[in-house]
């Protein structure tokens, strides 16, 4: 069902891929040595030969980790919300000869792939664009083979809504309250994308806080258990407060995670 989260969700992303914004660009530069490094793979202990592994790039258009995956010899569907996300990820695979099959779809609704299918699960920043994350996961559930692994990654739900511009001289002020489902959004950042080569109005970010307890519980109950946390910041020093250098050093916003899929526990 295409619901209102579904059609904005899709607008943006539509607006954001014909600006070439950042997440949308194809990585065109990579061999299988830095493909597993692009990853993160060995960071995260993730050091499992990926030749003929079934691949679900969720809600991951774009050409950067389908890509990566496909020259490691893995077999990649992506699923994206995006069409014009999908062609960027047809174009990675035209570029360096592999496969990589893609289907236009809503994270929330996995019901085009079959039970227990993918050795993994890769769902890059996007977590928070729906309203209830324990849908997706239970929809990761099904899909995920025994023993395969589900990387995601997500804002920092105590930080939703934050950003630079909310430095008042002293720090970094804090504006909703810390629960599920709170729609926050905030500004693109600059670099994010070229404003002078944007033609259309691209819709404002629309984020649903997602609570720790929340991510954690949901995916415990259905049976994944942790395998990999990190808290992700950056390092930008000599930053100025108030610049975006600056908050994201002082505050990590993002949070990544490895699951294991252990239905029998």
């Amino acid at each position: 069902m295409k619901d209102e989260v579904y059609l904005y969700n899709q607008a943006r992303w539509e607006s954001l891929a014909k600006a070439e914004a950042v997440f949308t660009r194809p990585n065109l530069e990579l061999n299988k040595e830095s493909a597993r490094d692009r990853l993160g793979l060995e960071r995260m202990g993730i050091t499992v030969d990926l030749a003929g592994k079934n691949i679900l790039c969720l809600a991951s258009g774009g050409g950067q980790q389908s890509a990566a995956f496909a020259l490691l010899g893995a077999n990649v569907s992506v699923l994206d919300i995006s069409q014009t996300q999908l062609e960027r990820d047809k174009a990675a695979a035209a570029h360096y000869e592999v496969e990589i099959n893609t289907i236009q779809g809503d994270m929330r609704d996995l019901s085009c792939f079959e039970d227990h299918s993918y050795d993994i699960v890769w769902h890059p920043y996007s977590l928070t664009f729906v309203p209830d994350s324990r849908v997706v996961f239970h929809e990761v559930s099904r899909i995920i083979k025994a023993g395969g692994f589900y990387h995601l990654m997500c804002a920092n739900p105590f930080f939703a809504g934050l950003s630079h511009e909310d430095w008042n001289g002293e720090g970094y002020i804090l504006k909703n309250k810390y629960k599920d489902e709170t729609l926050t959004t905030y500004p693109d950042q600059d670099w994010v994308y070229d404003r002078s080569k944007s033609i259309n109005k691209i819709p404002e970010i629309r984020e649903y806080t997602q609570t720790l307890s929340r991510i954690m519980n949901g995916l415990i109950n259905e049976k994944f258990v942790l395998a990999y946390f990190s808290e992700i910041k950056s390092f930008y020093p000599g930053d100025l407060p108030g610049s975006w250098g600056h908050f994201t050093d002082i505050a990590p916003p993002w949070l990544e995670f490895v699951w294991y899929y252990h239905p029998n526990l």
